[in-house]
Order: C-alpha cells, then sequence, then structure tokens
C-alpha cells in the first residue's frame, strides 16, 4: 500500500518545478535571489477545491503559485512538495484547445437569439 498526502480545505498538494539557476539570457541566479511566484505541478487536489467552481484547477495541471504561505513537505526523498492555500495559486498555465479554458460570455449566447 503507497502513502500518499491529501490536502485539506482549500488547498492543492504541488510538486515544485526544478529551480533555474540560470535564466534563459544566460544570466547567473545567487542561491538568495528568490523570485517571488515559482511554478509547479498538481499533484493532489483537496475535494473541497475539486467541488468549487471557482477554482477550475485539476491534478497534473501547471501552475504558477506564491510560495509564502505554501507549507513544505519533505514527503519524497528526491522531490519537495507544497501544500499551497488555493488563494496562492495565481495562474494555470493551458494551451489553447485546453477544454478546460473559461468561455467568454458571449460565447455562451445562441446564435440568433437577439440577445
Amino acid at each position: 500500500m503507497d502513502d500518499f498526502v491529501e490536502p485539506l480545505g482549500m488547498r492543492v498538494l504541488i510538486r515544485k518545478d526544478e529551480s533555474r539557476q540560470r535564466t534563459r539570457g544566460g544570466i547567473v541566479l545567487p542561491d538568495q535571489a528568490e523570485i517571488p511566484t515559482i511554478t509547479g505541478r498538481v499533484v493532489e487536489v483537496s475535494l473541497q477545491v475539486e467541488r468549487d467552481a471557482d477554482f477550475p484547477i485539476a491534478k497534473y495541471d501547471k501552475v504558477l503559485f506564491h510560495p509564502k504561505n505554501s507549507i513544505p513537505v519533505d514527503f519524497e526523498q528526491d522531490n519537495l512538495l507544497y501544500v499551497v492555500p488555493i488563494e496562492d495559486v495565481v495562474a494555470v498555465f493551458r494551451k489553447s484547445d485546453s477544454p478546460q479554458r473559461r468561455r467568454k460570455p458571449e460565447q455562451d449566447k445562441e446564435p440568433g437569439s437577439g440577445e
């Protein structure tokens, strides 16, 4: 039987992406340089978040999150996981053909309805 971490309340479990020590332009960043938001993959979503339509986030989504209120979980040997309050998830990376992409209100109108 495998153990796993299940976030409770309005939280998600995120595996942080590896830190980049060098920018795309080739500038080497010192270890103490902290970027205020970081990216990662959602590992688990609490039932409360999963049932809340205001947060269209799912397992395996790539997200941008603010780590200030995140709780590090040293659960796996080489990976650092974070339990993150949903309000600290600031963006979800989507592909343009993603089925979860939000639609604009004018796309919900039926053609010829006159609205």
